[in-house]
């Protein structure tokens, strides 16, 4: 079965493309949902306007992106820890805690987007890549220090 993908569908396609796909699969998910439309005729002549709608989609998501990445980047976060012996951390500094101080500053970030290889063990600073869009990526500056007591 040929059908038309509304939206981008993981493992299938992108939005805008034709694509051919098992019968049951097409009538009783994508079209249902309204993932894709049957490859008619007619249909095929609307494949440049859903193109257009998703172009102008993605320029806009970018946009806003582009905002976000420049204030995390003017952004310095200090981050303040308990620590034991030879400055190191009781616990550790995590995604989440990141995404909450984020959330402090008035950004609002998914916990998910923080790259983070491991959790930080160890005082310093840090440069931590937050991935906002598809090819977006923010550089977040972030100072892990002492709790003063």
């Amino acid at each position: 079965m040929k059908v038309i993908l509304r939206q981008d569908v993981p493992d299938v396609g992108a939005a805008g493309q034709t694509v051919e796909v098992k019968t049951g699969f097409g009538r009783n998910y994508l079209i249902p949902r309204n993932l894709a439309i049957p490859a008619t005729k007619a249909s095929l002549r609307a494949i440049d306007e859903i193109r257009k709608q998703t172009e102008i989609r993605e320029k806009k998501a970018r946009r806003e992106a582009e905002v976000v990445k420049d204030r995390i980047e003017k952004v310095s976060l200090t981050h303040e820890v308990l620590v034991g012996e030879d400055d190191r951390l009781y616990g550790s500094v995590t995604n989440a805690d990141i995404a909450e101080r984020l959330a402090a500053e008035g950004i609002t970030v998914d916990k998910r987007a923080i790259q983070l290889d491991t959790p930080i063990k160890v005082l310093g600073i840090y440069t931590v890549p937050v991935k906002i869009a598809k090819d977006v990526t923010a550089n977040l500056k972030l100072v892990v220090v002492k709790k003063s007591e």
